[in-house]
């Protein structure tokens, strides 16, 4: 019996002394990062460690945030007391893997609406330096971090966990949406419940690191969100390689969220004086659902995280799914004035045009040859500009300059310069490799394809810059006996390419692709003023795609193409195509004459209305997750106007949808209803059609749309009536 008394003192004692490791409750100095309703608060213990004291709504009196007791260390590193998911880990020169992380000093930078914070911290053993930064975004509410490590030990410190990021979280449930999926499937979206241990999500791909899993999320507390209610948090890393979202729930029931690149084979040597800087990490609270966090992404995306996230963009017609690789100059000057009958902005030349020892028939050669092809554009692309101004539109081209085909002449010159194991046979995708872009004359190269074209071409109006492939047997000759560095400098020097580029070209609208939608983050989307969902234009399945996009991205920043893809009707595809940023991948000469002219129409509708749907606040009204429709509506600042979109998708026969409830609009206002997109000789089934409503009315009663039947659409326009 005294043993057994013995044995429970003990536990009781172990317990007791964790607790108050974990658990102190005495502070020293307190750290509040605010937005507008949202505050993330940081504190100092008696034991000079920081801890995360708070993370939620924004409280009237700061002071309040004191009561909160200090649980949880906010950066937690390995090798010392920690029985969880480190932040970070390190090897010292003398073999200790151990890092303490004392708080050292705080930092607050003010500039209007954006505030920077940094907190360093200092190991007191060691000369080990972590620097956490912070910038918030008051009225956006928006919250973007990273982190600085550096060190002043004789040799290089060994890092095997490097995270961006370590939140914290209390609640008695935690539900996590992620988002999924594969070539021409991408962003499928899954909710579920996490449970105790450890949820992953990861990529380990390199260059197409997004094709799989993308580094966004959405977490719930206590229970799943709607739309309009619920506490949630949506994150994402801004980073264009292999990243890692960790989300584990300790013995306690609380959640850490580790973010950053992914560590797997990336074990780093921090040379001393080197700052490693990590990827960013943005995130936002909203205690208003999921509705308000997009919104809130969307208005920072477009002011601080977009290139010219403002501005304006063009629309194109795309040769791609009209000619493939089978053209000439004779086809494509015939297909100018098909861009110009339709309205749009710019003739985009896709794939194909290049390579002339190994010509670009197919997609088994000339990658990496970037001149002309002879036999198929004997004047060069000048002469295609020049046809295409005289026809009225501008002419932009498609590039894939990180990548090469072994059937080129680039190959047999520069074996030197791709990424290939030694000794091991050669590993193809799509009939291509990855050049070593950690090499600096990769690097020039890279620079120079952009470059030359340009200056040969200065009238060229927009590029899309694709790649198609991930790395696989990754070996870089450049790196030597520092392999481990690959896919973390890989990612640097793309972005580094991507700064000189925009130092001289900073107007140049850019498309940013992968093969569909494998590259898309914020790391890249600095330097890119779009991006390209997926290769899969299928209506329907754009739908989808482009519904689980607009939980992190504004419509400004989505190419959607009307394209020949899937069985829907033209004015179903445009419907779908017009609630982001509109293009065409059609054969115009191939349309009825009731096709153009309905097209025609669409596309100045779209002018009219472009502004509104690019930086209008969004308003997701009914889930195709949950219905077999979709309805989402925009409206402006000023609630005077609003444009919805409405898709049936696949509903059971003799349907009748409910009526939905608007949103975003202001109740003491009038507004006339409008259905537009009508193809010609079609009348408008619409009850609501020219029809007068209060605010009030249409978000607390809403309307009956008039698109019950499977595959049918309908785009209303709301004015206000003064």
């Amino acid at each position: 019996m005294k043993k057994v008394l013995l044995v429970f003192a003990t536990l009781f004692v172990v317990i007791q002394l964790f607790a108050q490791a974990e658990r102190p409750t005495e502070t020293e100095k307190q750290i509040v990062i605010e937005t507008k309703h949202s505050a993330l608060v940081y504190s100092v213990g008696k034991n000079k460690k920081l801890y995360q004291a708070y993370l939620g709504e924004k409280l009237n009196n700061a002071s309040d945030y004191l009561l909160q007791r200090n649980i949880h260390e906010a950066y937690i590193p390995s090798g010392t007391d920690n029985l969880f998911e480190p932040a970070i880990k390190m090897l010292h020169n003398d073999g200790n893997p151990s890092l303490e992380l004392l708080f050292s000093e705080e930092k607050m930078l003010f500039d209007g609406n954006v505030t920077t914070t940094s907190i360093i911290l200092k190991d007191p053993v060691y000369p080990v330096t972590v620097k956490l930064m912070f910038v918030s975004y008051f009225e956006e509410d928006i919250v973007k971090t990273w982190t600085e490590i550096s060190h002043q030990e004789k040799n290089p410190v060994v890092m095997s966990n490097f995270a961006s990021s370590m939140i914290h979280l209390n609640a008695d449930n935690y539900w996590l949406t992620q988002f999924h999926g594969d070539w021409a499937e991408e962003m499928r979206m899954e909710e579920s419940q996490l449970t105790s241990g450890i949820k992953t999500i990861d990529s380990k791909l390199g260059t197409r690191a997004n094709i799989f899993q993308t580094p966004v999320f959405l977490l719930a507390k206590d229970k799943p969100t709607t739309e309009n209610s619920g506490e949630v948090i949506a994150g994402t890393l801004g980073w264009t390689g292999s990243f890692q979202l960790l989300f584990e729930i300790d013995n306690y029931n609380s959640l850490r969220m580790i973010s950053g690149m992914n560590p797997f084979a990336s074990e780093y040597h921090l040379k001393p004086n080197e700052n490693f800087v990590t990827p960013e990490f943005i995130f936002t609270f909203s205690a208003q659902g999921k509705g308000l966090a997009s919104r809130n992404f969307h208005e920072w995306a477009r002011n601080y995280g977009v290139m010219d996230g403002n501005g304006s963009r063009l629309t194109l017609l795309n040769n791609w799914e009209a000619t493939y690789f089978d053209f000439d100059e004779k086809k494509l000057t015939e297909l100018f004035g098909g861009a110009k009958e339709l309205g749009v902005d710019v003739f985009l030349l896709d794939d194909g045009w290049f390579g002339n020892k190994y010509p670009r028939s197919n997609d088994g050669a000339g990658l990496g040859d970037w001149q002309e092809t002879k036999t198929k554009l004997p004047h060069g692309l000048g002469y295609l500009v020049e046809q295409a101004e005289a026809k009225g539109v501008k002419f932009g081209i498609w590039i894939e300059p990180e990548m090469v085909n072994p059937k080129s002449e680039l190959y047999e010159k520069h074996p030197d310069w791709i990424l290939k194991l030694p000794n091991r046979a050669e590993n193809y995708y799509r009939n291509q490799l990855v050049l070593d872009l950690t090499n600096p004359e990769v690097q020039d190269f890279v620079y120079n394809v952009v470059d030359e074209i340009m200056t040969k071409n200065p009238s060229i109006a927009f590029i899309k810059w694709d790649c198609n492939r991930m790395m696989t047997n990754t070996y870089s000759p450049y790196m030597k006996d520092k392999q481990s560095h690959v896919q973390i400098e890989y990612v640097r020097s793309f972005y580094k390419v991507m700064e000189r580029l925009r130092k001289k070209y900073p107007d140049l609208p850019i498309m940013l692709c992968s093969g569909g939608g494998g590259r898309t983050d914020y790391g890249a989307l600095k330097y890119f003023t779009e991006f390209w969902p997926s290769d899969n234009t299928d209506a329907v399945e754009r739908v989808y795609i482009q519904w689980a996009y607009s939980y992190f991205f504004p419509s400004i920043t989505s190419c959607n193409h009307i394209t020949t893809m899937g069985k829907q009707s033209l004015k179903y595809r445009t419907d779908v195509a017009m609630m982001g940023k509109m293009g065409y991948d059609i054969r115009v000469n191939e349309m009825t004459a009731d096709e153009l002219e309905f097209s025609k129409m669409a596309v100045q509708n779209y002018n009219r209305l472009k502004e509104l749907i690019w930086s209008g606040d969004m308003f997701r009204l009914v889930s195709p997750y949950e219905q077999e429709r979709a309805v989402l509506m925009y409206a402006n600042q000023d609630k005077a106007q609003a444009l919805l979109f409405s898709y049936a998708l696949h509903p059971r026969a003799f349907n009748q949808f409910s009526p939905v409830r608007l949103a975003g609009l202001d109740a003491a206002k009038n507004y006339k209803i409008q259905e537009i997109n009508k193809m010609k000789g079609v009348w408008s089934s619409f009850p609501s059609n020219g029809k007068t409503f209060s605010g009030d009315y249409l978000m607390k009663v809403g309307l009956s749309l008039p698109n019950n039947n499977e595959l049918t659409s309908a785009v209303i326009e709301i004015t206000e009536v003064k």
